[in-house]
């Protein structure tokens, strides 16, 4: 049975930035739909999972581990699990970038 799960109820409060956990909706997969204004991007972070990440529009400084990579609309990366990783849009204009993680369930660490 399809399902439609609209943009409106999987928005981050305050942001344009979408967050699917597929646990909630019967997926196996979960995501960011991230949409980010120049200098914006999460610290660094891990997962116990892989995430991948597809650049839809604009440029991304990744980190991963030891290295920074720049990546553009239409590129991807793939980040282990439990490896330290972020973003930030060091682009002049929107980065709009899909991350998305092989867990039903986000789970997340901080440094």
């Amino acid at each position: 049975m399809a399902a439609i799960v609209t943009a409106d109820t999987i928005r981050i409060s305050g942001s344009r930035t979408l967050r699917f956990e597929g646990r909630d909706h019967g997926s196996g997969v979960s995501f960011f739909l991230v949409t980010n204004d120049p200098g914006q991007g999460p610290g660094l972070h891990r997962h116990p999972y892989t995430e991948t990440w597809s650049v839809l529009e604009g440029e991304a400084t990744i980190t991963v581990g030891d290295e920074t990579i720049v990546a553009h609309a239409g590129d991807t990366a793939v980040v282990q699990p439990d490896v330290w990783h972020g973003f930030k849009n060091t682009g002049t204009g929107t980065l709009r970038m899909m991350c998305i993680h092989a867990s039903a369930e986000m789970i997340q660490e901080n440094l």
